[in-house]
């Protein structure tokens, strides 16, 4: 009789050794049966629950080809412990006159496979609720239920009674960096696509390795993915779902929970995120499958984003057309190209474009008097928050001198003999109270507030003369152009003599108008609705570059 031994261990958290322990449980049988060992099949970390084994598929394969004639094992619960898997094991071995033996049970018949398999499965259930349990324990108490999360590590660290704690979790603060930094460009425009690409592109690790689209926008409905992670707000959010197992495919498939089976838990010390950036993310999620999705219908125009830095913004100041890439490098009206209603045929390069409208916002923004109204501005604020923190010191000190006199008052009259167990807890938060108005009056400056800010002037100018650097850097690319494109509704090009004249509208073409000369005669006319900048006084309409 040739024997053959199968052997496995369920998790990587059991001793290698297993194999070989049941190796020689198996051993002896089959010396004490007077048979020859044929082959040994093991699997390491798998569980019994799965048949994708491959050492049980090897088993299974070579006794349709006769390689063995017995089939040995420590239990029936090694070979299998899912109920259907070791009856269908147990109907093949038959099949091809293999007897199955353990060590436990010796000779299998079908009594075995009905009761043991039923005690496997019931094993299996009561291992999962178990574990289960153990892991929203956990959770509970602010603690890690498993996995990594990319901008936090592993703390390892030695308990009192030798054992190693785990569930710990600190901030990694190179990985958070590159959080906030997914957070900032997708919030300023970026695709995740895009955020992948120039991570990829900079040589900055992900969690997997490369980064991917999917890893940074993931699945709002699971949770998953770095934009959806409520851990970098300080939320942690555990059996937001569950896993069921595919029977043909034996493949774990995702199904959602419903929330009021979430657990969810504050963790302020794993806060990486603020709350506006998160809140200006979620709005644009939101935004954007709103517009991708009406009707059943997926609106491909209307989620395209833009290519270059005023794509999308561009009209023909001829027909009211848009102004559309031509070519690789040029722009031009879309109505005469594809209509043919329109006579500008006009096209201007796209890189002069933009060189001319940088150009034109720097010399027209670095306008005195426009340097003067964001200088008042600045200082207004600037003085309003001075203010606001001297009136904060002064109400600290208020306080303190009222908390002082009661605690004084406590302290007389527990001298007089007047002691309560409650006057204790009341003279304790006192003195706390009292520590934090002394505190905060000490951080406070006794300077009085700052009524002209020196060299306000040239750190605008600074910041004007860097427009045309903020967007051609990758790291503040996003940034500026989303800041320039939300203050623009429109840019016209108007065909005069041959050329094009380009006319701002918008939020920053009335910005800019704050240094032009305010008669009416000077004024561009109307040519659309116009949004009104606060502090202007007037209601700008076009600007002309």
């Amino acid at each position: 009789m040739r024997a053959a031994i199968y052997a496995r261990y369920s998790t990587d958290l059991q001793s290698d050794a297993s194999i070989e322990d049941q190796h020689r449980l198996c051993l002896r049988l089959i010396n004490g049966n007077d048979w020859q060992e044929a082959q040994t099949y093991s699997d390491r970390g798998l569980s019994g629950a799965s048949h994708l084994r491959p050492g049980y598929q090897r088993l299974l394969e070579d006794a349709r080809c006769n390689v063995f004639d017995v089939v040995v094992a420590e239990g029936l619960d090694r070979i299998s412990r899912d109920q259907e898997h070791i009856a269908a094991f147990f109907k093949q071995m038959r099949f091809q006159g293999i007897p199955i033996v353990t060590v436990a049970e010796g000779e299998i018949s079908e009594l075995h496979i009905g009761l043991k398999g039923t005690m496997s499965s019931l094993f299996l259930k009561d291992l999962a609720q178990k574990t289960h349990r153990g892991l929203e324990g956990r959770v509970r108490k602010g603690k890690s239920a498993g996995g990594i999360t990319y901008g936090y590590d592993v703390v390892r660290d030695m308990s009192a009674d030798g054992s190693v704690t785990t569930g710990e979790r600190r901030i990694n603060e190179s990985q958070a960096q590159i959080v906030q930094r997914i957070f900032q460009d997708y919030g300023h425009g970026l695709s995740p696509r895009n955020i992948a690409a120039n991570l990829n592109d900079e040589g900055i690790p992900g969690p997997r390795g490369t980064w991917g689209a999917s890893t940074i926008y993931g699945n709002h409905q699971r949770g998953t993915g770095i934009l959806n992670n409520e851990l970098y707000i300080g939320r942690l959010v555990w059996n937001r779902q569950r896993f069921v197992k595919d029977p043909d495919t034996g493949k774990r498939q995702a199904r959602l929970n419903p929330p009021e089976d979430w657990v969810i838990e504050d963790v302020p010390d794993l806060r990486i995120m603020s709350d506006d950036l998160w809140n200006a993310v979620k709005a644009r999620q939101e935004e954007t499958r709103s517009t991708a999705i009406s009707d059943g219908i997926r609106k491909l125009g209307l989620t395209k984003r833009a290519r270059h830095l005023f794509s999308g913004m561009l009209t023909c100041g001829g027909c009211g057309g848009g102004v559309i890439q031509v070519g690789k490098h040029y722009y031009g009206c879309s109505t005469h190209r594809n209509k043919g209603t329109c006579d500008n045929r006009l096209t201007i390069k796209r890189a002069e474009l933009e060189d001319r409208v940088l150009s034109g916002l720097k010399e027209q923004l670095l306008h005195p008097d426009l340097i003067a109204e964001f200088t008042k501005a600045y200082q207004e604020e600037y003085n309003r928050l001075a203010g606001s923190i001297q009136q904060e010191r002064s109400s600290a000190t208020r306080d303190l001198a009222q908390i002082e006199r009661k605690i004084a008052h406590l302290i007389d009259a527990i001298s007089d003999g007047m002691f309560h167990a409650s006057m204790k807890d009341k003279l304790t938060a006192l003195e706390v109270r009292k520590s934090e108005l002394e505190a905060l009056i000490a951080s406070a400056s006794d300077e009085q507030p700052v009524l002209l800010h020196p060299g306000l002037s040239d750190v605008f100018r600074e910041q004007v003369a860097n427009l045309t650097k903020a967007l051609r850097d990758p790291s503040s690319q996003a940034e500026a152009t989303s800041i320039i494109r939300g203050l623009l509704s429109e840019i016209r090009l108007v065909l005069e003599d041959g050329t094009y004249t380009i006319e701002l509208i918008g939020e920053l073409a009335g910005l800019m108008a704050l240094g032009a000369p305010q008669n009416e005669q000077s004024r561009p006319e109307a040519a659309c609705s116009t949004v009104m900048v606060a502090g202007v006084g007037f209601e700008p309409t076009t600007f002309r570059l």
